[in-house]
C-alpha cells in the first residue's frame, strides 16, 4: 500500500512498517506502526497461562463471547482502575454469558497477588514473552514521562460466540472502559 510520494522516495506500509525507497536503494524500515488487529476477522487463537498456572486457550470459550483485554502491568493505578471496573460490573458479563480474560506480560505470580488484592473474578493471563500481545498488535512503542520503551498498548477486543473479533477497543479510558464494552455487547 503506497501511501505517499515525495520527491526522492515513496512511502509504502507492508505488515505495520514503514518503507521509503527508490530506484536506486534498497527498501529500508525507517518507522514501525503498531495497529491492533481489526475486527470481523477470526480472533488468532493462543495458549496462556493464568494465575494458577492454567493453560487457559481462546478456543475453549467458543460459543460464548468474549472480552479480551490487554493491559500494561499490575497493581498500577490505570490497570486497576480498569480491572475492577470489570470486577464492578461483573454479574452483567454473566448474565450475558460474557468470558472475561486480562492479558498482560506479568507473570503468573503478580497476575495471583493482583487478582487476589482485588478480588478479581475473572483469569488474568500471562503473556511474559509478549507473543500474543504480538499477535494481537498491542505490542509496541510507548513513551512515559519523556522515557521511550516498548510495552502493551492498552486494548480490547470484543470476540463473538464465534470466534471472530466483533470490535476493537482502543486507546482506551479506564475507568470508562467497562461500561463502553457492555454497550456493544448488547448491540450484537
Amino acid at each position: 500500500m503506497v501511501l505517499e510520494f515525495c520527491s526522492k522516495f515513496v512511502k509504502t506500509l507492508v505488515n505495520n512498517r514503514i518503507y521509503y525507497y527508490n530506484k536506486t536503494v534498497i527498501i529500508q524500515i525507517l518507522e514501525e506502526i503498531v495497529m491492533p488487529i481489526a475486527s470481523g476477522i477470526q480472533a488468532p487463537d493462543f495458549s496462556l497461562p493464568d494465575e494458577n498456572n492454567t493453560i487457559r486457550r481462546l478456543s475453549d470459550f467458543r460459543g460464548r463471547p468474549v472480552v479480551l483485554y490487554f493491559y500494561p502491568k499490575d497493581d498500577t493505578p490505570g490497570c486497576t482502575t480498569e480491572a475492577c471496573s470489570f470486577r464492578d460490573e461483573y454479574s452483567a458479563y454473566v448474565n450475558a454469558d460474557v468470558v472475561i480474560l486480562g492479558v498482560s506480560p506479568d507473570d503468573q505470580k503478580s497476575h495471583g497477588k493482583f487478582k487476589t488484592k482485588f478480588a478479581l473474578q475473572f483469569p488474568l493471563l500471562s503473556d511474559f514473552n509478549h507473543i500474543v500481545c504480538n499477535l494481537y498488535g498491542v505490542w509496541g512503542p510507548k513513551k512515559f514521562m519523556g522515557r521511550e520503551y516498548e510495552g502493551v498498548i492498552r486494548t480490547t477486543f470484543l470476540v463473538d460466540a464465534n470466534g471472530r473479533i466483533a470490535r476493537v477497543f482502543e486507546k482506551v479510558k479506564p475507568a470508562e472502559h467497562s461500561a463502553e464494552v457492555l454497550a456493544a455487547i448488547k448491540s450484537f
